[in-house]
């Protein structure tokens, strides 16, 4: 089976763009998104964060961070980062301006916040097509290394969903046997396009 995957985190940089890059490689069908106002990156202090709009391109993120202030950006990873990101895609999208983008099979997101936010778009959009989706969350930490191991595990069980013969009839079974191997738990929700 084929399936259209979306990976949803805050500002679609970290998160959600590790696991759409390793899906890609692997020929996965994927697209990413985050479900903020704007996309934040850390500054040089916790008050003092990079703002973007989303749309900005990630080479032009780079090349401003590069800019301020080289040597913070290339230490706590966001340059290598966002020069990953921009091999991916050029820019950041927003998971409520995707309609156009069309439907997904599964939708994952890294954190319940994000999910919830998923799952009300979902809820509110027209229900035209009466289409399934499976909305999964991962709660995964916001840092360059857990994004890495996340990126894996989501990758690990997109290859369970791939494999299935239909995941509404196997998916109780497939998360029951995800959360007792890897330890740990997921929240899932199906919604509708």
């Amino acid at each position: 089976m084929k399936l259209r995957y979306a990976m949803v985190c805050s500002s679609n940089q970290n998160r959600s763009m590790e696991a759409h890059s390793l899906l890609k490689r692997h020929g996965f069908e994927v697209s990413s998104y985050g479900t903020g106002q704007h996309v934040k990156l850390p500054g040089p202090s916790l008050r003092e964060p990079n703002v973007y709009d989303f749309g900005t391109p990630y080479k032009q993120m780079f090349d401003d961070l590069r800019r301020k202030d080289p040597d913070l950006y290339k230490r706590n990873g966001i340059l290598p980062m966002l020069k990953r990101n921009s091999s991916v895609k050029l820019a950041p999208q927003r998971w409520q301006n995707n309609a156009s983008d069309g439907w997904f099979d599964v939708v994952f997101s890294f954190e319940e916040k994000v999910f919830d936010m998923v799952l009300e778009d979902l809820h509110n959009r027209e229900h035209a097509l009466m289409k399934s989706v499976l909305v999964i969350n991962l709660e995964v930490k916001d840092n360059h290394e857990e994004a890495a191991v996340g990126a894996k595990l989501t990758f690990d069980l997109c290859q369970e969903l791939e494999a299935a013969e239909s995941w509404e009839d196997t998916i109780d079974d497939i998360v029951a046997a995800f959360e007792r191997q890897h330890r740990r738990k997921l929240l899932y929700s199906i919604s509708f396009y």
